[in-house]
């Protein structure tokens, strides 16, 4: 690779990554329908999609009555209203069993609102009749998601219309995959290159994080590859849990510009710092200013900049799906 390239040159891995199988893929749903999800489709072509639908793996059919969740003195129950069947220890067993065979997983995409899937939009009822809705909570087998697989990348398909969220959790999973692979070959060259590739991207999620990987990357010498990767791993999953504040973006692009800033002309800072500011206001995408750091690092040589994951963190065919509200957007 040349001096100039870019992190996407070297190509991205594949998630591997657990859906719902009513998303785009069979009409498994209680009404029998098939939801249609531009997102999944684009996503299916990047990432290795294994599907599922609890609710037909416990021999619900389809169609089907509806089931709900329904307060109880231990949490909630799974119930079916029109047939007064309590399903709630099949999908409790089933759960067990499905999550429990998955190897290597980096992220799911389920249903949301679904009383089997949802991840936490449910709404709970007071009883299985006819009772308004108490509050809302997780899903059986969403909760079991959650419980199991507490650093994976995990959404519903209704909040990933909004491309705030859209672009965290493909920058999760990617990420997570990324990882997978340099754990799966197990050299510690692997996970030294894993850490300098993604120190842009740790630092606008996590700067202490990213501190602590870098005095662990440190002591590898002194380490037994499984532990060093089994501890990296635990780290940074927890640091890719963190939201992204506008404040963090700003601090990771002003750090970049100073491996450029002395080739640039008075003028071009400015008009950077102007671009980083108008961006922290909220007035123009990420991609604006970012992409210009990213030119200059392809411009003046910088390999270490422009090796940086932090700007290709997924596949860019990903950018430009519409969010929720019909805007097309790069990254918020």
């Amino acid at each position: 690779m040349s001096a100039g390239g870019t992190a996407a040159d070297s190509g991205h891995v594949r998630p591997r990554i657990v859906a719902s199988r009513c998303l785009n893929v069979e009409a498994v749903r209680y009404n029998a329908q098939v939801i249609r999800d531009p997102f999944m489709e684009v996503l299916a072509e990047h990432a290795d999609v294994r599907t599922v639908c609890p609710e037909v793996e416990i021999g619900l059919g389809v169609p089907r009555d509806p089931i709900r969740l329904v307060a109880s003195g231990d949490g909630t129950r799974l119930v079916q209203p029109a047939t007064g069947r309590d399903v709630t220890d099949e999908m409790d067993r089933f759960s067990a069993e499905f999550l429990a065979s998955l190897a290597g997983i980096d992220g799911f995409v389920l249903k949301n609102r679904s009383p089997s899937c949802g991840i936490g939009e449910v709404k709970v009822y007071a009883a299985a009749g006819n009772a308004p809705p108490t509050g809302k909570g997780a899903g059986r087998f969403g909760g079991a998601v959650l419980e199991r697989f507490p650093h994976a990348a995990v959404e519903d398909e209704g909040r990933l219309r909004d491309h705030v969220i859209r672009d965290r959790f493909l920058t999760r999973v990617w990420t997570l995959a990324r990882f997978r692979a340099a754990r799966d070959d197990g050299r510690f060259s692997r996970l030294v290159d894993f850490h300098s590739r993604h120190k842009y991207l740790l630092l606008t999620v996590n700067p202490e994080a990213m501190r602590r990987l870098g005095r662990l990357v440190a002591s590898l010498p002194s380490m037994r590859p499984e532990l060093a990767y089994e501890q990296y791993g635990f780290v940074l999953g927890e640091a890719l849990g963190r939201e992204i504040s506008p404040r963090a973006h700003a601090d990771a692009l002003l750090h970049g510009l100073g491996h450029v800033s002395r080739e640039l002309a008075p003028r071009e800072k400015q008009h950077f710092l102007g671009l980083v500011a108008e961006f922290r206001e909220g007035r123009i995408p990420l991609s604006a200013p970012r992409e210009v750091l990213r030119a200059w690092a392809m411009r003046f040589d910088q390999r270490y900049l422009a090796l940086q994951w932090y700007f290709d963190p997924y596949p860019r065919e990903l950018l430009m799906l519409r969010d929720s509200k019909g805007i097309a957007n790069v990254v918020a």
